[in-house]
């Protein structure tokens, strides 16, 4: 029986607590340390799998999903169409992958720890070096496209600097709460404001294009491919299609916090129809209403004003998709520093000072990076081009052989599992072999062209 307990039954209707403070009996530590593991594994573990799905959604589509009327543009309308159904069926096969290998070991709270498992302590550490920079990256990119939205939308002349330091800050204090379950609360807010500026962006592109001489059959766009396509940019017009599905490697820290872990085949099942629905007819209305001169993102194709007031609908989406990013890589550090203290449920006084202090330096070291270095975008592209296809493709069909398979492959329960996963397996390899190519030659030629900004200035590149 607790200390506190005692206390109850001597006094009964008398809060014991105070009882005991009066009496000069001291609380038991180990009472405290109880009550902190209740309370910080019952918080972290209120995720449904409604949240999930609308969590993971949030962390993939962005404003990224108004980049692919552009690259529909480069490949054509037919390749566009096929590059968003396959590549999100294939991410989506990937993913049920990550889950398996997460009911089968729910002590790997996050992707890193599958590297363990499968590569021993050299996986681990490769795993996360890999998750660290991509995510803190990621956050840095949202710093630069919130920056970009300040800009846009006040047109003022004041340094861009301000706007990025503005961004930061917002991705700081949204990143606070430490639970996935209270972030996925936001994410309703989230999509539903990428949903509305997706949908201002067709109607005033689809007005615009049906006042203009000739109406829409007027519209230059192909069904196939432009003409004097090089490699390099078709296949940059497929990495962002890929990239629009990069949500795999915060998926294991997401079902951390599943009340009920099988669950997760619903929230897949969820946003494989989501994603790719969005994502096809994205990039298919806008580019067939705007044609081969649809900007990047497209909101900029619907004129000053309305590009504007499209900024102003997806502020959500910059910095609450932006936060979550900051959720997952502190949550992995944190977890680390306090493994076997109960200040990782981040419901003690240590717990949270922490827990502020590295929200905080995530926050300043995004936005360092993204204003220091001159070719960050170039370097994002590469980064993402050689561990986004890893996270989201080739290595999940690695985990079902290393961790799921049981028996020979060609077994006839596995031969199914087998031939998807190599299929997909394929598909991360000419991702991370092409991409990374491409991504590169396009950096190449930026510093040919003496195109390559500078660190820390007013300007907008």
């Amino acid at each position: 029986m607790t200390m506190i307990e005692k206390a109850s039954r001597k006094s009964p209707g008398v809060d014991p607590e105070t009882m005991m403070a009066q009496s000069g009996m001291k609380p038991d530590p180990y009472d405290e340390t109880a009550r902190s593991i209740e309370e910080g594994e019952a918080q972290f573990h209120r995720l449904g799998w409604k949240r999930l799905a609308l969590i993971l959604i949030v962390e993939a589509i962005a404003l990224g999903s108004l980049s692919l009327p552009a690259a529909f543009a480069i490949l054509g309308m037919v390749p566009g169409v096929l590059m968003c159904v396959l590549l999100g069926l294939a991410a989506m096969q990937a993913s049920y992958t990550i889950g398996a290998v997460k009911l089968k070991y729910p002590h790997a709270r996050h992707y890193v720890e599958i590297g363990r498992l499968m590569m021993g302590s050299f996986g681990y550490h490769l795993f996360s070096v890999a998750f660290v920079t991509q995510l803190i990256l990621v956050v840095g990119s949202h710093c630069l496209t919130g920056k970009i939205a300040f800009k846009t939308i006040t047109e003022s002349d004041i340094c861009s600097i301000i706007f990025g330091v503005v961004s930061m800050v917002l991705l700081m204090l949204l990143a606070i709460p430490p639970s996935f379950s209270e972030i996925a609360i936001l994410g309703y807010i989230d999509f539903a404001s990428i949903i509305i500026a997706i949908g201002v962006t067709m109607i005033a592109t689809g007005i615009q294009s049906s006042n203009q001489p000739g109406g829409l059959s007027a519209v230059p766009w192909s069904a196939w491919p432009k003409e004097n396509l090089t490699f390099r940019e078709a296949f940059s017009a497929v990495t962002n299609i890929v990239f629009a599905y990069a949500f795999a490697i915060a998926q294991p820290s997401f079902m951390d916090e599943l009340h009920t872990p099988t669950d997760f085949k619903k929230s897949i099942q969820t946003i494989a129809v989501v994603e790719i629905a969005i994502y096809t007819l994205t990039g298919s209305i806008i580019y067939a209403f705007v044609g081969q001169d649809v900007q990047s993102p497209a909101l900029l194709s619907a004129g000053p004003l309305l590009a504007r007031i499209g900024f102003g609908i997806a502020f959500p989406v910059i910095f609450i998709s932006g936060s979550i990013n900051i959720t997952v890589v502190c949550r992995y550090i944190h977890g680390q520093m306090y493994h076997d203290s109960t200040a990782r449920y981040v419901n003690t006084k240590k717990g949270w000072v922490t827990w502020l202090a590295l929200v905080s330096l995530v926050s300043v070291l995004a936005w360092v990076v993204s204003e220091a270095v001159p070719i960050f975008s170039d370097l994002l592209s590469i980064i993402s081009a050689l561990f986004v296809s890893g996270f989201s493709y080739y290595i999940p069909p690695i985990m079902w052989f290393v961790l799921l398979k049981k028996g020979k492959w060609y077994h006839r329960k596995n031969l199914v599992a087998s031939i998807s996963s190599a299929i997909v397996f394929i598909i991360g390899i000419v991702v991370f072999s092409c991409g990374t190519y491409a991504s590169i030659a396009g950096l190449v030629t930026k510093f040919r062209d003496g195109a390559v900004g500078k660190p820390f200035t007013c300007a907008v590149n």
